[in-house]
């Protein structure tokens, strides 16, 4: 990387601002990581360096945006897998993904390179597909509704 993480840090948190939103209320229970919502879709944000497989930071690191969109549902889960490959064939710069249980929208990319209009675009387009597909989702597989919280 060619700034130090912190330059990153203070990058989410101007957007934040741009946002209105008070970034140390958005602050998560690390340094690098911010919560916000955005229309009815809960976005975490982590900024991170990756380390090597004897634990120690590299040179390389990421920002990772992602919203929880639903539950995966117990039945018909090879439908909707399926469903959510075909969904991600139309998605720009970020992609359904499943961890434990739980679908979410999600975009990662290297901080090399990084600027504030690419912070912003990659917020909006979580929030939107997010605000998107949940309610669609959960209509079609949960009639409705179905949970939520940190992964």
């Amino acid at each position: 990387m060619t700034h130090p993480i912190q330059h990153y840090y203070e990058m989410i948190e101007e957007v934040l601002t741009e946002y209105k939103i008070d970034p140390a209320s958005a602050r998560g229970q690390l340094p690098g990581q911010w919560n916000l919502t955005l229309g009815s879709a809960g976005i975490w944000v982590d900024v991170f360096q990756s380390k090597d497989a004897q634990g120690n930071l590299t040179a390389y690191g990421y920002l990772q945006v992602l919203a929880l969109v639903c539950d995966v549902p117990v039945n018909n889960q090879h439908l909707f897998t399926k469903e959510l490959l075909e969904i991600n064939h139309s998605l720009y710069g970020v992609g359904f993904t499943i961890f434990k249980e739980k679908a979410y929208i999600k975009s990662i990319r290297e901080l090399e390179g990084l600027d504030k209009s690419e912070v912003k675009s990659t917020f909006d387009r979580v929030g939107i597909y997010a605000n998107d597909w949940d309610d669609k989702l959960k209509e079609k597989y949960f009639g409705g509704f179905s949970g939520g919280g940190r992964g």
